[in-house]
């Protein structure tokens, strides 16, 4: 019986993580997804990205986050650029039941999102590409962030790259046979099959650092809001300063845009859309 191989100890542990799943409402359902979203198996903008952020392509009807930072804001009504980091989402979402703890598992990171009023739309479109341009800068910003996840037990940076690997050596030739499962591609010494089963590796490709949403359609000189993560607040005034001069932007120009954290809002655009 399996209850033989229970200990005090792991009978405490199960019940403090019930005790815990029930206190954060866990299982709470906000709808169904329809299908898996992945952060990088496939070109261009990956599937969870563009359901995030992006109306392009067969994902015209998802829309994550201009749909769920317009829920009650009184400047939904005016044009905006939405930037944000891409390493805000952490895990593949998957068809089916989405959950709090699903929502928390994809997208764990509380971070608000502050606006600058009045850009020209040009501008804030250079904004972006500027950020994933930064060069040295840029990789400091997102090396210190890789820093404090790592202290917090996310692996990421160190788990794309060995999945990146794995794939540039023969993911193309063995997924191009159709005679292997997608899976872990590893090697052990062990006599049997063990981790040497054959697998195609999963397909990698590259995220950008930064993302927007599709910009409004409205023309380069139209003064539209700048929405962005405020993690990336401190570069990102310093490159408006660069890229023009009329005006020194400071931190006191950037307000808080709406109370929605970017931790929500998958959950508010589920209980809108996977109903």
């Amino acid at each position: 019986k399996q209850a033989q191989f229970d200990t005090n100890s792991g009978e405490s542990i199960t019940t403090d993580l019930e005790a815990l799943a029930a206190a954060f409402n866990l299982d709470f359902l906000y709808g169904t997804a329809p299908r898996d979203y992945t952060v990088d198996r496939y070109m261009s903008y990956p599937y969870l990205f563009a359901s995030l952020i992006r109306a392009t392509g067969i994902l015209t009807h998802l829309r994550v986050l201009p749909f769920a930072l317009a829920v009650n804001n009184s400047r939904a009504s005016i044009p905006n650029l939405i930037i944000t980091n891409s390493g805000s989402q952490r895990f593949d979402l998957y068809s089916g039941p989405f959950t709090r703890n699903d929502r928390l598992t994809v997208s764990p990171f509380a971070d608000q999102f502050l606006y600058i009023p009045d850009i020209k739309l040009y501008l804030a479109n250079a904004v972006l590409a500027s950020l994933n341009g930064a060069g040295a800068e840029k990789r400091s910003l997102v090396e210190e962030r890789e820093v404090i996840e790592y202290r917090l037990g996310y692996v990421d940076k160190r788990y794309k790259e060995w999945l990146q690997n794995m794939n540039k050596r023969d993911g193309v030739e063995r997924r191009a046979a159709q005679n292997l499962t997608l899976g872990y591609v590893t090697t052990d010494s062990c006599p049997g099959a063990g981790d040497d089963t054959l697998h195609a590796p999963l397909p990698f490709f590259d995220v950008p650092d930064f993302i927007s949403s599709n910009p409004p359609a409205v023309s380069d000189d139209t003064l539209i809001d700048l929405v962005f993560i405020d993690f990336i607040e401190s570069q990102l005034i310093k490159i408006l300063n660069t890229l023009q001069k009329d005006k020194v932007y400071t931190a006191a120009d950037a307000v808080l845009y709406t109370s929605v954290l970017a931790s929500e809002a998958l959950g508010i655009y589920a209980q809108s859309a996977w109903n």
